[in-house]
């Protein structure tokens, strides 16, 4: 059997950082983002019984190391769970290849975990399909709720993401920027346990996932916006005062900064939120998007994207292979 899903990435609103169990991917604190319309990935699963293993190609490229065992990972629990004892075969292509920070390993594995209860014709309930996704990636679970999520670090012993409004709830555009960095997302999970301020950010942001929630189901945009600049400012704090002062941000990074500060003083209303890598989302409401975007690209920005919110994953019946 073979099945293919398309699932969208997430843009972190207040962002989870570090693991608490590296291996079943649990965080120390609850999280919320918001998923991203413009972009996807597609993800293509085969049942593979004359495989001798799991087959497994990302963007056109044979994985290997760490990001072969990550989808092993899911695959493995999925045969734990299911039965099935032969291999998979997949292939899995994002939307955008350029730019770190945005999101794509969580609709990559969102996706990869409805291709593939789909292949083999598994009717698995949601949270334990939430579950299973945050084997691969603990943002997944918040690309299979789609629109704006929360995910729970631990919600009556379990770790899962639910959506918190529809996608369509209220105006909220994003203008994205990708920038490229070779820095892998897990290297910065582990570099912020070290830091000093580690322990003063797991204590603020509990306040901040509260208001961050209660802003989302009103629609208050400003407050969205300013919460996801002040939540980006605290996680890069973090990471930068890690052990090896790991910066992850690019020259670009700052000039974008520097535009949406100059934006909101010209009375236009813009906020920057920053993941784990120098690729910036810039939120605003939609009748600014187009002013916003155009801004970004006379200052030699001509790669942004323009985006709405997405919903959850689905299944198409064109394959990749």
């Amino acid at each position: 059997m073979k099945s293919t899903a398309v699932a969208h990435p997430i843009q972190g609103l207040i962002k989870y950082h570090g693991l608490k169990d590296i291996k079943l991917r649990i965080p120390f604190h609850d999280s919320i983002s918001v998923c991203i319309g413009a972009l996807h990935t597609a993800t293509t699963v085969e049942t593979a019984s004359s495989l001798n293993q799991d087959l497994i190609i990302i963007n056109g490229k044979r994985a290997e190391g760490n990001e072969f065992r990550r989808v092993q990972m899911v695959f493995d629990k999925i045969r734990s769970i299911t039965g099935y004892s032969k291999y998979f075969k997949t292939v899995t292509q994002n939307s955008v290849t350029g730019g770190k920070g945005l999101g794509f390993s969580a609709s990559g594995f969102a996706a990869l975990g409805v291709a593939a209860c789909a292949a083999l014709e598994f009717d698995i309930d949601y949270m334990a399909l939430s579950e299973l996704v945050r084997l691969g990636a603990g943002s997944a679970t918040r690309s299979l709720a789609g629109s704006f999520a929360i995910w729970y670090a631990d919600k009556n012993g379990k770790s899962y993401a639910e959506p918190i409004v529809e996608p369509n709830a209220f105006d909220f555009s994003m203008v994205i920027v990708p920038v490229s960095a070779s820095i892998k997302t897990d290297e910065a999970h582990n570099e912020v346990l070290s830091s000093p301020m580690f322990k003063a950010r797991l204590e603020h942001v509990a306040k901040l996932v509260k208001t961050m929630k209660n802003a989302i189901k009103t629609g208050n945009l400003a407050t969205i916006g300013r919460l996801a600049e002040e939540d980006s400012l605290s996680l890069h704090a973090s990471t930068m005062t890690g052990k090896t002062h790991m910066i992850l941000w690019e020259p670009e990074t700052i000039r974008i900064i520097k535009a949406v500060q100059q934006m909101r003083l010209e009375g236009i209303p813009v906020w920057y939120s920053i993941d784990t890598g120098p690729s910036v989302f810039l939120n605003t409401y939609t009748s600014n998007m187009d002013t916003v975007a155009e801004r970004l690209h006379n200052l030699g920005f001509s790669n942004t994207i323009k985006s709405k919110v997405g919903g959850r994953p689905f299944l198409i019946d064109k394959h990749l292979f």
